[in-house]
């Protein structure tokens, strides 16, 4: 049935996409059905083929998939690094990795660009549908309100990177539209508590198996508690995060070591998943599938030829699990290198990857790591894995941390055992219950859970930022390159000359 979804949003997919500068006017050709222009919503005619094109875009190499979402969400903490090769996109390693921002690194214009892309789709969605002169149906609400999801799901990714932005929350007609002057980060956060609260009222709390995938009530909440989180914000945190565990639709049943294998995709925990495939037909394809753990794969040589070798845990973030965690050894691949023995790899660990003998990383994401049967079926690549964006132990330890900070002692407690518990199965000799009632201590308890159940996803370093030990953490990490002004990103610096002017460059760079 994923594989029914994924068809059809292949079939109905085309992609908007704009540099936002005066001298960039022309959208990409759609494929296959040619150039766009006003009222073609696709095959189907309908707000949803353009909808489904959102989805599609989301999951695409410079937002969610690829190396750019990476290195912007993950390199930058102490817990990953850019991995592979030293040659390899060294360029990288500097700039995310050592913190040497460059403001024409194509990264950042890849990341804005793409973002904005699914911004400017979601606004003619919006605007689309509050121009429709007949009545709106039960349909079209429910694609109005997954517009207004994506949209702050993309402004979110920018605000946070980025600081203020360019509030573009209406129909671009022409790119010199487009070419307006950053809003206050605080404007931006507040178009996406619209845009979140809509969608929250119209989506659905689960959709029929065809649709799996699709974005729920759920969905539209925990991200809109993900952004108060960023903010701070522990009431509202508190509130959105306690109704998504309330509604009795999520559960963590699940055991760790199959929330990221394949047959754990879209399990009981699974909140806002991104559905990719593969066929006989398109093993490779990223019109139906994503090369999220290709970008990840090993870096090795034959049958290990998995992909790229990138974004890699670091000897920090190993130890940091507890002894005996059982997390440790499902966040880590082991491997050894062209030429070793592989008997340094752990006995639970039945696959045994051979890597390249140059790279320099010590494991691979294990939270991206393909099964050998589909490998064998389809292809190395992988194309077929799911991202996992969101997922209830997140939402969790969210109400842990809100209700930690705003004195709900034995709630923050409650919560963090239930992520505790099903870390530690059925054998009781491990994690113990965290009983403190000392909110620093549990503050500390709660934040270490966060970095230990969400290793190699994708807030880390944003944790840091929003705690405000980002310095000290990565200072102690050996990134002494970062500064208080590298929690902002610059703007690319392409956009910013293409504006005339119009778009000014973030104080530091």
């Amino acid at each position: 049935m994923k594989n029914k979804w994924i068809k059809y949003i292949t079939i109905t997919a085309f992609i908007v996409l704009f540099s936002f500068g005066i001298s960039c006017t022309d959208l990409l050709d759609q494929e296959p059905l040619g150039e766009w222009v006003e009222g073609d919503e696709g095959a189907g005619g309908s707000f949803q083929s353009d909808v489904f094109t959102l989805y599609a875009q989301a999951r695409g190499f410079h937002v969610t998939s690829g190396n750019t979402a990476l290195a912007i969400h993950n390199f930058r903490s102490e817990d990953a690094e850019k991995g592979s090769t030293a040659s390899d996109g060294s360029a990288y390693g500097k700039m995310f990795d050592d913190f040497e921002y460059i403001a024409s690194n194509t990264t950042l214009t890849n990341y804005w660009t793409n973002n904005y892309g699914i911004i400017i789709l979601a606004n003619k969605i919006i605007t689309d549908i509050a121009e429709k002169e007949e009545e709106l149906t039960e349909g079209d609400l429910t694609n109005l309100s997954e517009a207004h999801f994506f949209r702050a799901f993309s402004f979110f990714n920018l605000v946070r990177a980025f600081g203020d932005i360019p509030k573009i929350d209406f129909k671009v007609e022409s790119a010199e539209e487009a070419n307006i002057a950053k809003s206050p980060a605080a404007e931006i956060y507040a178009l996406i508590d619209s845009d979140l609260e809509i969608a929250a009222e119209n989506l659905p709390q689960i959709w029929a198996p065809v649709y799996i995938g699709r974005l729920t009530w759920g969905a539209a909440k925990s991200l809109h508690a993900k952004t108060y989180m960023m903010r701070n914000d522990w009431g509202n945190l508190y509130g959105a995060a306690t109704a998504v565990i309330q509604s009795g639709l999520y559960n963590l049943n699940t055991p760790y070591n199959k929330i990221f294998r394949e047959e754990g995709e879209n399990n009981s925990g699974s909140i806002f998943e991104l559905q990719c495939t593969a066929t006989d037909a398109m093993p490779n394809s990223n019109e139906i599938g994503s090369q999220f753990a290709e970008v990840q794969g090993v870096r090795g040589a034959g049958e290990w030829n998995l992909g790229w070798g990138w974004h890699t845990p670091t000897e920090l973030l190993a130890e940091a699990f507890e002894e005996g965690d059982p997390r440790k050894d499902e966040t880590l691949l082991y491997f050894v290198k062209t030429g070793e023995s592989t008997d340094s790899i752990p006995a639970s660990q039945t696959e045994k990857p051979i890597a390249n003998a140059d790279v320099v990383n010590k494991y691979y994401n294990k939270k991206a790591y393909t099964s050998s049967t589909l490998r064998a079926k389809y292809a190395k690549s992988g194309h077929w894995f799911n991202i996992r964006l969101i997922r209830y132990a997140d939402v969790v330890l969210m109400a842990a941390e809100a209700a930690n900070e705003t004195g709900k002692t034995q709630e923050a407690i409650d919560y963090l055992e239930m992520v505790r518990a099903r870390a530690r199965g059925s054998n009781n000799a491990l994690l113990p219950k965290v009983t403190t009632t000392d909110q620093n201590e549990l503050r500390n308890a709660i934040r270490h859970e966060r970095r230990v159940e969400l290793g190699m996803e994708f807030d880390r370093f944003y944790d840091l930022v929003r705690w405000g030990i980002a310095r000290d953490v990565l200072h102690a990490a050996g990134k002494t390159g970062y500064q208080d002004k590298h929690a902002l990103l610059p703007l690319p610096q392409t956009e910013v000359d293409k504006s005339n002017g119009v778009l000014i460059q973030n104080p530091n760079y």
